[in-house]
């Protein structure tokens, strides 16, 4: 059952691990934040009646685990090399992030999990390694690293999402993207990407509610005509949204952004990042158009899914309500 109290625990573990973690004031708590989400994540994952999410986590146990090796193996270098110290814990927590070139493991697990999982995995699951990341952008080296991460993971996001069909994937692809928006945002002020991460997580999960009440996993199931044109329409505008296209909300965390970007004369790196918007931009509208214009034919068996319509009208209606204050920045 979704709401068992078993799971109920083991979310709430999650997020004790969670901000454990951000508000620990040495790296061992840290690191015990970090394991403690670790371990009560993977049961949440796990499913005896799907070997998918079976074998997602597995793959995400031993992901994690390397990350959590790493840190432990740098802690024998703090004395020895600080710098080296830091930058082996700066990779661990870019992998475990899933940041480019590091984000091999992320597109394939989250193909394994069902919407609710994959939600925490694009959030949660990322709020405990980015905030210990901030902590590391006064060094020089590991402010490198974490800049070459970022522009990986902007032109990883982009290109990686061309060809996919899947909406998990096409999901992983662009949460990758947004690493490098809140890795760049990052190295200027810590209050920048903290918005951003607030925003980006009310658009990831207004989109998840409503694939899952749609039961939607690829793009064919938003194509089939049992679904209404009012759904497919905010399904459409919703991948908008999270792309960042003006007016939507999601052109606000972005908003944001170019404007630090732009005051603190990050002129190349603006372009870089636009570019790739650019890009997710383009395959989010050309499926949009086969979802609109290509209906297939429909099942007599299948029946529209309505669970969640309020959740789900409540969820999707953000994704619009950046119109009218995205509207007056373009104006003003």
């Amino acid at each position: 059952m979704p709401f068992s109290p078993y799971k109920i625990l083991f979310f709430t573990l999650t997020l004790t691990g969670t901000f454990l973690a951000i508000s620990s004031s040495s790296w061992v708590l840290a690191w015990i934040g970090l394991e403690l989400n670790l371990m009560a994540f993977l049961p949440l994952i796990s499913s005896k009646m799907n070997m998918l999410s079976s074998e997602a986590m597995l793959k995400y146990f031993l992901v994690q685990a390397i990350g959590s090796a790493t840190i432990i193996f740098s802690t024998t270098l703090s004395f020895i090399s600080p710098d080296s110290f830091l930058l082996l814990m700066s990779l661990a927590l870019l992998l475990k992030t899933g940041s480019a070139p590091l984000h091999f493991w992320f597109p394939q697990i989250m193909e394994g999990m069902n919407w609710f999982h994959a939600s925490m995995l694009m959030t949660i699951q990322k709020l405990a390694p980015m905030f210990l990341l901030s902590y590391m952008t006064s060094n020089m080296l590991c402010s490198y690293l974490i800049f070459t991460s970022a522009l990986c993971s902007a032109l990883v996001g982009a290109i990686g999402g061309l060809n996919q069909t899947s909406l998990r994937k096409i999901l992983s692809f662009s949460s990758i993207n947004h690493i490098s928006w809140m890795l760049f945002s990052m190295m200027i002020n810590e209050t920048s990407w903290i918005i951003y991460f607030f925003l980006y997580t009310l658009i990831t999960l207004s989109l998840t509610i409503l694939f899952f009440s749609l039961q939607a996993y690829q793009f064919s199931n938003l194509t089939n005509s049992s679904k209404s044109p009012i759904s497919k329409t905010i399904s459409i505008l919703s991948l908008f949204s999270l792309g960042g296209l003006p007016p939507f909300s999601g052109f606000l965390p972005k908003w944001i952004i170019l404007q630090e970007l732009i005051t603190n004369s990050f002129n190349i790196t603006l372009l870089i990042l636009l570019s790739c918007s650019l890009v997710t931009l383009y395959f989010y509208i050309r499926l949009s158009i086969s979802t609109l214009s290509l209906p297939t034919s429909r099942n007599m068996w299948e029946s529209p899914n309505n669970k969640f319509s309020l959740l789900t009208s409540l969820s999707t209606s953000w994704n619009l309500f950046g119109l009218p204050l995205t509207s007056l920045l373009l104006i003003t």
